[in-house]
C-alpha cells in the first residue's frame, strides 16, 4: 500500500466517529449554530415582525453600517481592483495597502506597520516570527485562541501565568536561560472585560531585556484618551521591544489586521511572519475601507464619547437589577458568568425571546465552569435599547 505524503491531509474519520463527535457535543451543550442577521447595526429582524437588539458585535464604535465606509469599499475596488491577487511579496503592494500601513503606524506612533488578513493571522504570524525553539514565551492564562495558537507554532517553551499577573510575569522571566524572552498577552481581553496591567508587563520583560507582544484587538478605538488602545490608557510610549497587534474588524467598522512596530522589526515580520509571506493581501477596496473607518474613529471622537456614555448607563442599570457585571468601568464589554454552558445557552434562549441577542459564550472560548453571556456595547446602541437589555436580564436572571 503506498504511503501518503508526510505534507498531505490526514485520513477523515470514519462517519459513524464524526457522528459520536457532534453527539458529544450536544451532550456537553456545546453544540452552536450560525445565526443570519442580515445588515450591520444593533437591530436586526427576529423574523416575526419583530425587530431584536443586538449585544453581540464588536462594533464599538457603530461605523461597521456607515455609508462612508460603503463607498469607501466601492471607489477602492473601481480604481484598483477587486482582488490584490497574489502576496504582496509576488504581485506588488497596492497604493491602499500602503496608505494604509502609513495611518496605522501614525495612529500608534511607530514608524512602520504590517498589514495581515485578520487578527487571527496576524497572531499566528507573528509570535513565531520572533520566537522559535530554544527560547521562552511567558503567555497570560486568558489569552485568546489565536495567541494560544501562536505561541504553540513558535515551538519555544511556553509558560502560562495566572491572569492579569505583572509579578507572575516577572517571576517567570526571572529564570536563567540563553534563549530570547518574549511575553504575550491582550491588552483588553475579549471575555472577560478587564485589562492587562501593560505598565507593570513592559516593566517587568525590560528588567530581563524580554519582547512583549500585544494583542490589542478590542483596544484599539476604546480605550485611551484619543482611543489608542491599553497602551494609550496605561501610559506606556511607544517602545522598540513592544509590538501591537489590532485589527480593523471591531471598532474600525472593516475587515483585517495590522502589526504596529519599528521600521526594522516590521521589515523582520516582512520576511519571518509566514501568514504575511504566504498570504494573498486584502482586496484593496477593504484597505480603502479600513483607512476610512480608522480616519472616523479619530476625526469624530463623540462616537467614543457615546460609547462610553453607553457603558456606564448598561453597568449601571445591570448593578441597579442586582447584577454583577464583568470587566473595567471603561470597557464596552460585560461579561455575566452563570457557570454551565446549559444555564448560559438557556438564559441566552429567554433573553432573544424577549428582543434581545446576548450570546452564550461556552468552552473552549471560555475556561469550564465560567459559561456567561457577554454583552458587547456599541454607540448604536440607544437608551432604551440599554434600559431594555438590563430589564431583560433582570427577569431573566432573577436579580
Amino acid at each position: 500500500m503506498e504511503t501518503p505524503p508526510p505534507y498531505g491531509p490526514p485520513p477523515l474519520p470514519p462517519p459513524g466517529e464524526v457522528r459520536r463527535a457532534l453527539r458529544a457535543l450536544d451532550d456537553a451543550g456545546l453544540r452552536r449554530a450560525l445565526r443570519t442577521t442580515p445588515g450591520a447595526g444593533v437591530r436586526f429582524p427576529l423574523g416575526d415582525g419583530r425587530e431584536g437588539v443586538s449585544f453581540a458585535s464588536n462594533d464599538y464604535l457603530a461605523l461597521a453600517g456607515e455609508a462612508r465606509l460603503a463607498l469607501a469599499l466601492e471607489a477602492g475596488a473601481r480604481e484598483e481592483g477587486a482582488g490584490a491577487g497574489a502576496a504582496r511579496l509576488l504581485a506588488g503592494a497596492r497604493p491602499a495597502h500602503e496608505a494604509l500601513e502609513r495611518e496605522a503606524a501614525a495612529f500608534k506612533g511607530t514608524g512602520a506597520a504590517l498589514l495581515f488578513g485578520s487578527g487571527y493571522l496576524a497572531n499566528l504570524s507573528v509570535i513565531p516570527a520572533l520566537a522559535g525553539a530554544g527560547d521562552l514565551v511567558v503567555s497570560d492564562a486568558l489569552n485568546h485562541a489565536s495567541l494560544v495558537d501562536g505561541c504553540r507554532l513558535s515551538r519555544a517553551e511556553v509558560r502560562i501565568v495566572p491572569h492579569g499577573d505583572a509579578d507572575a510575569v516577572r517571576r517567570a522571566l526571572a529564570s536563567p536561560r540563553s534563549g530570547r524572552r518574549v511575553v504575550v498577552t491582550e491588552g483588553l481581553f475579549s471575555m472577560e472585560g478587564d485589562v492587562a496591567p501593560l505598565a507593570g508587563v513592559v516593566a517587568a520583560a525590560r528588567e530581563t531585556g524580554a519582547l512583549v507582544i500585544v494583542d490589542d484587538a478590542h483596544g484599539h478605538g476604546v480605550l485611551g484618551a484619543t482611543g489608542g488602545g491599553a497602551r494609550e490608557a496605561a501610559g506606556v510610549e511607544p517602545a522598540d521591544d513592544l509590538v501591537e497587534v489590532g485589527t480593523f474588524g471591531k471598532a474600525f467598522g472593516g475587515y483585517g489586521a495590522f502589526v504596529a512596530w519599528t521600521p526594522d522589526g516590521v521589515e523582520l515580520l516582512r520576511h519571518r511572519a509566514r501568514g504575511f509571506v504566504f498570504s494573498t493581501a486584502l482586496p484593496p477596496g477593504v484597505a480603502a475601507m479600513d483607512l476610512a473607518g480608522m480616519r472616523l474613529a479619530r476625526a469624530e471622537p463623540e462616537r467614543r464619547e457615546r460609547l462610553r456614555a453607553n457603558v456606564a448607563r448598561l453597568r449601571a442599570g445591570l448593578e441597579a437589577a442586582g447584577l454583577a457585571p464583568g470587566g473595567v468601568p471603561e470597557s464596552p464589554i460585560l461579561p455575566l458568568v452563570l457557570g454551565t454552558p446549559d444555564a448560559a445557552t438557556a438564559a441566552a434562549g429567554h433573553l432573544l425571546e424577549r428582543g434581545f441577542w446576548i450570546p452564550a459564550i461556552r468552552p473552549p472560548t471560555v475556561p469550564r465552569g465560567t459559561s456567561r453571556l457577554r454583552l458587547s456595547v456599541s454607540a448604536g446602541h440607544s437608551d432604551a435599547d440599554l434600559d431594555g437589555a438590563a430589564a431583560a436580564l433582570a427577569e431573566v436572571l432573577g436579580g
